[in-house]
């Protein structure tokens, strides 16, 4: 990973250019280094989690001017005409755009997206705190609030990490009875202060019985990258629950027919979600006084920043800033 100077153009029809002010680093943001991901253009210029200020308006773009303060998450925009986008299906379009793959992303001073992929940053946000919602914290929100649990519902978070902590704030605000489950009691104190009304450590007891003693879950959703600690939740479901797979993991997570077929259970893949979805998150973000926990470094320490988040050093979220950041 290397820094090099582009010349600066100006954004095509139906674009728009940003003066980034932070980028999160994203472990999915590996996909596009690592060559995983089809469709990736090298040299590669990664970063999906974009909070910045718009600098200049291509040609036909509506209802945005240079100034505005704007998020850009995984999903870089969509075509507005196939399929998927005529039955308001944003996230699936099928011209499959995507930050950081399919145009340059956010590990730089400046990015040009199309006008489709932008959404509006609240005021209340700074760049530092928006950037992360933008890809973690728009998984979270949109999924949790797709399952169909209700106030009081009982909520489990696995893994607290740059999704999970996230995801404990979300399901609180959410009304949810919320339950994180991690390793080690150390983790407990940093649940409560999430706002989780019930700390499970799976290194000391069996997940799935404290489920079932708290009446049973109807949502696990889960963060962690790890098969075995997601199978051993798994009976911790309640009546009409469901499994939310929501980390990118490649490993295979069994379930046998008859554990969903005596609850009436389901396994649920969710992506991110579009635009329109992102800004929801950020306005109840703002709303709701959630913040995600970050480790703050110069545009010009991305490797650095890279390296944390792949060692799993980084408590929670890497933000890259440039020149141009502000509260």
């Amino acid at each position: 990973m290397a820094l090099v100077d582009r010349a600066l153009a100006d954004p095509e029809p139906g674009r728009v250019r940003v003066a980034v002010q932070a980028c999160g680093i994203c472990h999915s943001d590996s996909l596009f280094i690592d060559d995983l991901w089809p469709g990736v253009r090298f040299p590669v210029t990664p970063g999906h989690e974009i909070a910045g200020r718009i600098d200049a308006v291509g040609d036909g773009v509506q209802g945005w001017s240079k100034g505005d303060r704007v998020a850009i998450g995984w999903s870089g925009g969509y075509c507005g005409h196939c399929r998927s986008c005529r039955r308001g299906e944003f996230v699936h379009c099928e011209a499959g755009m995507v930050t950081g793959a399919t145009f340059p992303g956010g590990y730089a001073d400046y990015v040009t997206a199309p006008a489709t992929a932008l959404a509006r940053i609240p005021d209340e946000l700074s760049a530092v705190d928006a950037a992360p919602l933008a890809c973690a914290g728009l998984t979270m929100f949109n999924s949790l609030r797709r399952t169909g649990a209700g106030p009081g519902d009982l909520v489990a978070v696995l893994g607290i990490g740059g999704l999970g902590h996230l995801g404990v704030q979300f399901a609180v605000k959410m009304g949810f009875r919320t339950v994180a489950i991690a390793r080690g009691r150390e983790k407990g104190d940093l649940a409560r202060e999430l706002g989780a009304h019930h700390y499970i450590d799976s290194t000391a007891s069996d997940v799935a019985n404290k489920l079932q003693k708290l009446g049973g879950a109807r949502v696990i959703a889960a963060t962690a990258t790890n098969a075995d600690a997601i199978t051993a939740s798994l009976g911790g479901l309640g009546l009409h629950g469901g499994l939310l797979t929501l980390a990118a993991l490649p490993d295979a997570v069994p379930v046998t027919p008859i554990q969903l077929i005596n609850i009436s259970g389901t396994v649920q893949g969710l992506p991110g979600g579009a635009s329109n979805d992102l800004e929801d998150t950020l306005n109840f973000a703002a709303l709701q006084g959630i913040r995600p926990m970050v480790e703050v470094l110069p545009l010009e320490k991305a490797a650095d920043g890279y390296q944390r988040m792949l060692a799993n050093q980084a408590r929670f979220r890497v933000v890259l800033t440039t020149e141009g950041t502000y509260a």
